[in-house]
């Protein structure tokens, strides 16, 4: 494996995708479709942050 190879940044997961305002109905659910994504985006910026930190080569 080349020098450049073994550097390269880690493959992260696609992010999640982020609802339309149409697909809220407004009616107040608990929890709103905005309100999961929210927590699907928390969760995937934690899952990034490690496979980062466990990739990031030691200095």
């Amino acid at each position: 494996m080349s020098e450049t190879n073994a550097h390269k940044a880690p493959k992260l997961p696609p992010p999640p995708r982020e609802p339309d305002l149409d697909e809220c109905c407004g009616s107040g659910c608990d929890p709103c479709v905005f309100d999961l994504y929210e927590q699907r985006l928390a969760r995937w910026e934690a899952r990034c942050e490690a496979i980062r930190q466990t990739r990031t080569p030691s200095s």
